[in-house]
């Protein structure tokens, strides 16, 4: 078994962050796992296992412990649709402004602009005294 991977050339070995609710579910549901159905948190014996409980622990703020007590006997399809609900719920703000952002295309050109100056006024210091140092021309 593997952790996902974004350069697993398969699509299902990763989870993009514009990646659809029934696409990230549907990902989770296929994450490979082991034939046994115990839910507990092995690394060496449990790979695809204990990936989705530390990865589930994470975007729950449940321990690994206790996730792994509240779903004793529950099954591996449990803990993927709980894991992939998590993603999906904190995946959801990043979307719901990417498409805000998307959704104006003028105001996303004032604030690549704006980020373009600061970062240039930023920038223009050090630029200078590189340019003094190598005795290059002084910028227009």
């Amino acid at each position: 078994t593997k952790k996902m991977s974004k350069s697993d050339p398969s699509e299902l070995s990763y989870v993009g962050l514009l990646d659809e609710p029934k696409t990230i579910l549907k990902k989770f549901k296929r994450a490979v796992t082991d034939s046994d159905t115990a839910i507990r948190f092995d690394v060496e014996n449990k790979p695809g296992v204990s990936n989705l409980l530390t990865l589930f622990s994470i975007l729950s703020g449940e321990s690994i412990p206790d996730l792994e007590t509240r779903l004793d006997g529950q099954g591996y399809g449990t803990l993927k649709v709980q894991t992939a609900e998590a993603v999906i719920g904190f995946l959801e703000p990043i979307q719901a402004r990417f498409h805000e952002l998307r959704a104006d295309e003028a105001a996303l050109d004032r604030i690549l602009a704006d980020g373009a100056a600061r970062a240039r006024a930023r920038a223009e210091p050090t630029l200078q005294r590189a340019f003094d140092v190598h005795g290059f021309l002084p910028r227009r």
